[in-house]
């Protein structure tokens, strides 16, 4: 009896259509504009410069498949990692300033006791506005030493100061790079600071929480996310620095700029003026898979701080 009425309870399962949903394309229809053009721009010239990158162009025989020689040679060039070295060593002490001015602006506009803000974040945001290479050749003018503003400062002190020598020509082009980029990094921060509710600093305010105690305490801790994005920026800049040093290379006197002062020039000038472009190819390959590699590990090591 009970497994008669059990059987008549039961579901009938034969002849149920099973509802299944098509793929819907329509996301795909809006998207595929950017994906050819991301595609052709992008993933084709990457392939295309690795598979360069294994044949080398030879007088007698043209272009013969060499294998990993052209990364071999890579690996022993004096001058390749004599450009890499000067990058980073532009990138340890450009980036650290450039963000902590950036920070600083950021602050101080957001603090609502600057007055004048809006011009203030307006102007600081202008230099990036600029060309590179239109800021370059203007910060060239200043710096001369014998037409700018330099040389007449050293007309009416009397000093023979150049901040165009080999000693300090790294430290000038990070300033020129500084000023072209601290407004944008100070607009990601104050964007960061922007989303804290402003109940958040009363409160603090109230329980007798100072101002530095507000930055320490609240600020500062919001600028973790944003300070990793513009660390990660700020270092594939650095590693592709080529306008500065490029356009200043015909007004610095003598040959304190040469054609591997950094990696980007060195590939630029084996490409174009030495008819190397496989050995260009692997040295940008190379290039990329450092600058990937630094910028991974300031990611894991932002995810790890913000974790705690």
């Amino acid at each position: 009896m009970t497994t008669a009425a059990s059987s008549a309870s039961a579901p009938v399962s034969v002849g149920v259509r099973v509802n299944r949903h098509k793929p819907d394309w329509r996301g795909w229809k809006f998207m595929w504009p950017f994906a050819v053009v991301f595609v052709l721009v992008f993933i084709v010239p990457i392939v295309y410069a690795v598979y360069i990158s294994f044949f080398e162009k030879r007088m007698v025989g043209g272009t013969v498949f060499v294998g990993v020689d052209n990364y071999l040679r890579l690996f022993g060039d004096g001058q390749f990692w004599a450009s890499c070295g000067r990058v980073a060593l532009f990138t340890v002490v450009q980036v650290p300033i450039m963000l902590f001015l950036s920070a600083v602006m950021a602050l101080c506009i957001d603090s609502m006791k600057l007055h004048g803000a809006k011009f203030f974040r307006i102007s600081t945001f202008l230099p990036y506005a600029v060309p590179a290479v239109v800021s370059t050749l203007i910060w060239g003018f200043v710096y001369g030493a014998k037409y700018g503003l330099v040389g007449s400062l050293n007309d009416f002190l009397g000093t023979d100061i150049d901040v165009l020598a080999p000693s300090v020509l790294l430290a000038s082009i990070g300033n020129i790079v500084t000023w072209e980029f601290t407004g944008y990094n100070m607009l990601i921060f104050y964007s960061s600071l922007s989303t804290i509710p402003h109940s958040l600093y009363e409160a603090a305010s109230i329980d007798g929480a100072s101002e530095w105690q507000i930055v320490k305490s609240i600020k500062l801790p919001e600028l973790r996310g944003s300070l990793a994005i513009t660390v990660i920026f700020s270092i594939i800049g650095s590693f592709q620095l080529f306008n500065e040093p490029s356009i200043l290379q015909n007004m610095v006197p003598g040959n304190a700029i040469t054609t591997y002062y950094t990696p980007n020039m060195y590939a630029y000038n084996l490409s174009f003026s030495g008819n190397q472009s496989n050995y260009a190819a692997a040295l940008a390959i190379v290039m990329a898979v450092i600058t990937m590699a630094i910028a991974y590990i300031v990611q894991l090591n932002s995810l790890k701080e913000q974790m705690k």
